[in-house]
């Protein structure tokens, strides 16, 4: 049952059956649009990370439901199975030239690296080869062949439909990428790119563009502005102008997708869409490099996983959500290069975070406080009588303790619907230990890893709690023989004040559903 889009449900004191149907909406609400997603790169030395099980575990523990393999890693794909996380596995480099050149070898490779371990792991792309044009030019006459090969191997085995083929491009391979609308390919690339777009058309598949803003930023001399890169607002005066389509651009993540669906509109190919392979931000770099700092990094992968799932699109497309995954899961300090080469992580190899990130409003995806310190808050800007819905529940059907919101108590200031929401979803997503799917509320509550607690009104789940138990970082459930437990009560916020009811009946028909 789901209420369509920008209807509102009213509810009243004395409207029980309003209040019952929320909750039905609340615990039939899916959060995750499976359209547009979140994903991580793994890296591309195993030997820099934790073990399979390990990483797996993290995966886990972070709601992370893709993942991109630079490889088809054995003991990363048996780690993996039935998860039902998503997998792209990826044909490397070094062994693209021999897959382009024989149906046999890319029937070999199938047969090793995915019919070996579906449908127990749940591959759904394959990645064939990585910036060929502009990082193995020469491999560049095979690569449709290579990925016909792979693909034709996947109707040989019924896989076709399942698991689709594409190649990650660099968006270097597009020219003069702003204004978007003028945007094309390189054209000495067309031999390639008409075949390969046919192709990727006809299998239902998907361009894949690797997209950084912190290289156009670094390269543009201080034309690009630095809150351009990052996604930051920007006044109306300070966005770019597309003049040609007098579409505004925010950011240069956009910016680069447009580029490239425009570059694809010249060669006839308009209904393509772009999964973005990665995407991210140094934490840390050399002198040469001052702006790859761990605050930059947490404000672009922060802005980004928002963009990205708030199904904001691009101003070419707006509301179709561009999928992206992050590069990378952890920082690799091994790899060769500069310092910002091997600080790209979101976690270091133990597990701990780089940094936190700052993602209210992005549910539950990579809220990446490995210490277990997630909230529940009530969103800003969220509909009252929504709002209002949601405390009313929490306190009454949600069996949640709301006597700290009572007037002369530790959170009854400030008294708004708002912050005794807050107080109110939070206490329940800690009853439920946190489990998917129970910080939501119809779309008014979201994850967050900042502690909402304020003076000494301390949030349950808070690590400055004292009232509150708690297991391997897990809040309990308020006592059941409590008499201040809000299970007996419901409450309502009206003008500034609340009153507390018995509804018998309310309860009976919630414990139907409990």
């Amino acid at each position: 049952m789901v209420l369509e889009e920008g209807r509102v449900l009213a509810v009243r004191k004395e409207s029980m059956a309003a209040l019952l149907l929320f909750f039905l909406l609340a615990v039939s609400a899916v959060s995750a649009d499976e359209d547009a997603f979140i994903g991580v790169n793994l890296g591309t030395d195993l030997s820099d990370m934790p073990s399979p099980t390990q990483v797996v575990a993290l995966l886990k523990a972070q709601n992370i439901r893709h993942i991109r393999l630079y490889d088809a890693d054995r003991a990363m794909l048996l780690a993996l199975a039935n998860t039902g996380i998503q997998v792209t596995v990826s044909v490397p480099n070094d062994q693209l030239l021999g897959i382009g050149q024989s149906n046999a070898t890319a029937a070999n490779w199938i047969a090793r690296n995915v019919i070996a371990h579906v449908p127990a792991t749940n591959i759904t792309s394959i990645a064939v080869g990585s910036e060929v044009l502009s990082a193995l030019p020469n491999a560049a006459p095979v690569l449709v062949s290579a990925l016909k090969f792979i693909h034709s191997a996947l109707v040989a085995s019924n896989l076709d439909r399942q698991i689709k083929v594409s190649t990650p491009h660099s968006s270097a391979i597009i020219l003069d990428s702003f204004p978007p609308s003028q945007a094309f390919f390189n054209r000495s690339w067309d031999p390639v790119m008409v075949p390969l777009l046919k192709f990727l058309q006809s299998t239902d598949s998907y361009l894949m563009l690797n997209v950084y803003p912190y290289y156009d930023y670094m390269q543009s001399n201080g034309v690009i502005p630095l809150d351009y890169a990052l996604f930051r607002p920007l006044p109306p005066n300070k966005e770019a102008v597309d003049a040609n389509t007098l579409l505004h651009y925010t950011n240069v993540f956009d910016a680069i997708v447009d580029a490239a669906y425009f570059a694809m509109s010249y060669l006839n190919f308009t209904k393509l869409p772009i999964v973005v392979t990665e995407s991210g931000w140094p934490s840390k770099g050399d002198s040469s490099e001052p702006d790859a700092t761990l605050d930059n990094a947490n404000t672009y992968n922060s802005n980004l996983i928002r963009h990205v799932l708030n199904n904001t699109g691009t101003p070419k497309h707006p509301g179709i959500a561009v999928s992206t995954y992050i590069y990378e899961l952890y920082n690799e300090d091994l790899r060769p290069g500069s310092v910002s080469e091997k600080n790209w992580g979101l976690f270091n190899a133990n597990g701990v975070p780089v940094y936190t990130l700052h993602l209210t409003g992005a549910g539950t995806v990579l809220a990446n406080d490995t210490t277990n310190q997630t909230f529940c808050v009530a969103k800003e800007g969220a509909d009252q009588k929504m709002l209002q819905a949601a405390l009313d529940w929490a306190c009454g059907p949600g069996k949640v303790d709301c006597s700290p919101l009572l007037q002369g108590q530790p959170c009854y200031e400030p008294d708004n619907v708002l912050t005794h929401a807050t107080y109110a979803v939070n206490a329940y997503f800690q009853r439920m230990a946190k489990s998917s799917g129970t910080c939501d509320f119809k779309g008014v509550a979201t994850v967050t890893t900042t502690d909402p607690s304020h003076g000494t009104c301390i949030f349950p789940g808070s690590s400055g709690g004292r009232n509150s138990s708690f297991i391997n970082g897990t809040s309990l459930a308020p006592s059941s023989n409590s008499t201040t437990s809000g299970c007996l009560s419901l409450f309502f916020y009206s003008g500034g004040s609340f009153t507390s009811s018995v509804i018998i009946g309310l309860l009976v028909l919630s414990a139907v559903f409990l």
